[in-house]
Parts: structure tokens; sequence; C-alpha cells
């Protein structure tokens, strides 16, 4: 009897992991995609355009900062914005929006879209870091 326990414990063990593989390969993601990186004129800026993709409804880019301004332009989808101390706002395609040096926001994919965002920040230091 202990062995057909053993044998089904392995076998929920295996099937919850099938389970969970399956579950990640479905989830939406965000890709970002670097298209340009080059110095300002402005000393100890540069500027970095990147390609944001969500692949679905519920992707998200999750709670984060740069170190410098975002400018960026809706080009598909729908996407919500939240900016700490803002009204969240819902974005669509042929939308703008900049978010100020330091302020951590989110972006929540609606749909599968794209999102062209210009970083202009403080050379050298990370273009993203996570805020819990």
């Amino acid at each position: 009897m202990s062995q057909t326990v053993g044998r089904v414990s392995v076998l929920s063990a295996v099937g919850l992991a099938l389970a969970l593989v399956s579950l990640s390969a479905q989830a939406p993601q965000l890709n970002r995609v670097v298209l340009q990186k080059g110095d300002l004129s402005a000393p100890g800026r540069e500027v970095v355009m990147a390609r944001a993709e969500f692949t679905g409804a519920g992707a998200s880019t999750g709670r984060h900062t740069h170190p410098g301004e975002e400018v960026s332009y809706v080009l598909e989808g729908e996407v919500k914005l939240e900016v700490e101390g803002e009204p969240t706002r819902v974005l669509h395609a042929g939308d703008v929006f900049l978010v100020p040096a330091g302020k951590v926001h989110n972006a929540i994919a609606g749909s599968a879209g794209k999102v062209l965002a210009n970083y202009i920040v403080e050379k050298g230091k990370p273009l993203t870091t996570p805020v819990p």
C-alpha cells in the first residue's frame, strides 16, 4: 500500500509541475526591445528608445522607476498606467504619456499591444529599478 501512495504522490507532483509549466507558458508577458541608445548634449544624460511588447491582457511591467523621464507613445492595444500619486489612466493606440524621473509606476496591458518608450536618463545607471 505504501508503494501505491508513493506512486500517487509522484504522479501528483509530476501533474502539478506540468500544470505550472503550462500556466507559465500561457501567462502574458512583456518584452522590451532596445531600438537605440545614445549620448545627449546634456552632460551625463543619454536617451534610450525601446519598444515594449505586451503579449496579452494582464502583461505588466511591474512597479518600477527610471533614473530620468519616460516619454512614451502607445502604438497598439490598451494599457492601464498607474503612476504613484496620480489617477490611473487607460491609454489606447495614439495616446502619449510622460512619467517623471524617479516616479514609481506600472503599466498593465488590457490587450496585446506595443508602446514606444523614450527614456532620457542618467548615463551609467540601470534603466529600470524594480519597486516591491
